[in-house]
């Protein structure tokens, strides 16, 4: 916490709590086991205190209270030396991430409001991979204590069950086949009344990754159990996050479940730790991307595009567009106008929210009938694997490049030249991305209003140049003399037989003496 002068802290400024979750046994065990020991317990008593003022059932806001009721509730002073105390353990809390504060006040006014809201405490899972609690746990306590008390949140795998290899079945029952939603219109009274009773602080969501649907038990199931890379792989099981990316990659490049156990059973996919390489993952996964469609490619020539074949891709490219989720939302004022080419295939709203949320590799498909070039899908795995360029601003890129209905952008310098301008002017997100090429629309246009008044004012001007050096001529004379032009002319009569008799002696004449 801080804080300049205490005049600006004392026990008169009133706050109020704020908290979204509720303590489970395991987070209590965690502050009292781990937090403890790091901040000390004056620290987790300030906690504890600052929970208790809101229901244990209920999320939320407290009451605005004066700082009063907290000094004397952790048996401080109210004077400067007990402020001062309550500004150290406050402070002990934020630096592990238990509590934020915050300073609110009105502009032109003195009066100031304190919020303290308090934060969940890490899981086990979670604070044992963050190395700096963790070494600072290890400072307090030592390192076979930190082992100890790992140990003490997990429970073991029976003998039996750790030492067999089971094949496991993911037998659980999806929600559509149990029950039956009605096919009515959405309620717009319920959804209004919801709107209206919400909180005016609500949790934003972790933004999640596209999905391919892979789950760990279809990955193990196929793995080779031979395999150096087997005991990482078992490593997945209950890592949401590598799952996640696993499945996103999987997503990006239509990779099956074999396609997934066969990169992840190559070597230096893994580091040494056993943590899994996500760049050199999508590497290979592109290579195989890029193979899959070269070997696609020559079975089209083989067998020939036919109607079918131009079906079934449109067909595929439904298909895509049903498994994008609704992840990130699009505002209005970021919308961009559907191109010529998909006018017929979605309307605005889904249009954006394709551009804003899938990957570069589906949303550039849609642009073509059929395959897309190879030259085209090299130049942007460049953008995207060598310039980083995130898939929303690679997917405006290409709203850009061929949604515009200009022949001339369709060019690898020109593709790779606004990719580069863009990485130069730190275009790093969609509504960046947006507001890019908005002003290169607005630029050309300008440009292209410039040449045309340019092109007019050169022909008046050359007109009116014209006109007067005709006047200057007349004033003052030509300034170059006047040559005569030889007209050709025509005689009225044709020759003579005596002068044509003539004329073919005289060569004859010259045609001997050469």
């Amino acid at each position: 916490m801080r804080i300049g002068n205490l005049h600006q802290f004392t026990e008169h400024h009133r706050y109020f709590i704020f908290r979204d979750f509720s303590l489970s046994a395991v987070d209590r065990k965690m502050i009292g086991l781990i937090y403890q020991p790091m901040i000390g317990a004056f620290a987790i008593g300030l906690y504890q205190q600052m929970y208790q003022q809101i229901a244990d059932d209920r999320v939320g806001y407290s009451t605005l209270e004066p700082q009063r009721k907290l000094l004397l509730g952790s048996g401080l002073d109210m004077n400067e030396r007990g402020r001062q105390e309550l500004v150290d353990q406050a402070s002990r809390l934020e630096a592990v991430g238990l509590l934020q504060t915050s300073k609110l006040g009105v502009a032109d006014n003195e009066d100031v409001v304190f919020e303290y809201e308090l934060v969940k405490p890490l899981s086990p899972d979670e604070f044992f991979r963050n190395p700096h609690l963790m070494m600072l746990l290890r400072d307090k306590v030592g390192k076979y204590t930190v082992i100890a008390l790992r140990e003490s949140f997990y429970e073991k795998e029976s003998d039996e069950l750790a030492g067999a290899e089971l094949v496991r079945e993911n037998i659980t029952v999806p929600f559509y086949e149990l029950f039956k939603l009605g096919t009515g219109t959405v309620d717009s009274e319920l959804e209004q009344a919801l709107t209206e009773v919400a909180p005016a602080r609500q949790v934003i969501p972790k933004e999640k990754l596209e999905t391919a649907g892979i789950q760990y038990g279809e990955i193990i199931m196929r793995f080779p159990r031979n395999s150096a890379n087997r005991q990482y792989v078992e490593r997945l099981r209950g890592d949401e996050e590598q799952m996640a990316q696993l499945n996103y990659i999987a997503y990006k490049y239509s990779l099956t479940v074999v396609d997934m156990c066969r990169l992840l059973d190559e070597d230096h996919v893994f580091n040494s730790r056993g943590e899994l390489l996500v760049d050199e993952l999508q590497l290979r996964a592109n290579g195989m991307y890029r193979q899959d469609r070269k070997r696609d490619d020559e079975r089209q020539r083989m067998f020939g595009r036919n109607g079918a074949a131009a079906g079934g891709s449109s067909a595929a490219d439904d298909s895509g567009s049903d498994d994008m989720p609704d992840e990130v939302a699009v505002n209005a004022e970021f919308y961009m106008e559907v191109p010529a080419q998909l006018a017929n295939r979605c309307d605005i709203h889904q249009y954006n929210m394709l551009m804003r949320n899938e990957p570069h590799t589906r949303f550039l498909s849609r642009f073509f009938p059929g395959a897309v070039p190879e030259w085209i899908i090299r130049v942007y795995e460049v953008i995207d694997l060598n310039y980083r360029l995130p898939g929303s601003v690679i997917n405006v890129l290409i709203h850009y490049v061929f949604g515009m209905n200009d022949a001339q952008r369709v060019t690898k310098t020109y593709i790779d030249a606004v990719a580069s301008n863009m990485l130069v002017k730190q275009v790093d997100g969609f509504e960046k991305a947006v507001r890019y090429v908005r002003e290169q629309v607005r630029m050309e246009a300008e440009k292209e209003r410039r040449r045309e008044g340019a092109g007019g004012a050169s022909g008046a001007a050359s007109g009116v140049r014209g006109s007067g050096s005709g006047a200057g001529g007349a004033r003052g004379g030509r300034r170059k003399p006047a040559i005569s032009i030889i007209q050709d002319s025509q005689g009225d009569s044709a020759l003579t037989p005596q002068e044509m008799e003539e004329i073919r002696s005289l060569a004859r004449k010259l045609d001997g003496k050469s």
